[in-house]
């Protein structure tokens, strides 16, 4: 697949999780919070009947990114740690799988913040 291809999936494929999410902000009565956990929720329980692995793999990023995504890693980490630490997997399964890209936001949000902080005058 080219990479023009690829990257106009990922875009579809992001852009239409974004717009469930929208479409769920304007027009329920669900709060961002409620959300926000549903799509977590939504990647975990599409990731245990096999549905968002193949998603991930048609369109990358774009299914990677969003918090289906997260939710996704989450559970694929602790079924990964499960077979191979046994119930002690359950705990550090998620930990070890979603480490490198919290680490990565953090690290990211900090710097921004120090970035937007130097252009504001001191009090």
């Amino acid at each position: 697949m080219g990479i023009v291809l690829k990257l106009l999936f990922s875009f579809l494929v992001g852009g239409a999780l974004c717009v469930l999410a929208q479409f769920l902000i304007d027009k329920t009565k669900l709060t961002p919070a409620r959300i926000l956990v549903g799509f977590v929720v939504a990647g975990v329980l599409l990731g245990a009947v096999g549905l968002y692995g193949p998603l991930l793999e048609f369109a990358g990023a774009g299914a990677g990114t969003p918090l289906s995504g997260f939710g996704y890693l989450i559970a694929k980490g602790v079924r990964d740690a499960v077979e191979e630490k046994g119930l002690l997997g359950a705990f550090t399964g998620p930990l070890t799988a979603a480490a490198g890209g919290t680490a990565a936001a953090l690290c990211f949000g900090l710097l921004a913040s120090v970035i937007c902080r130097m252009g504001k005058p001191k009090r």
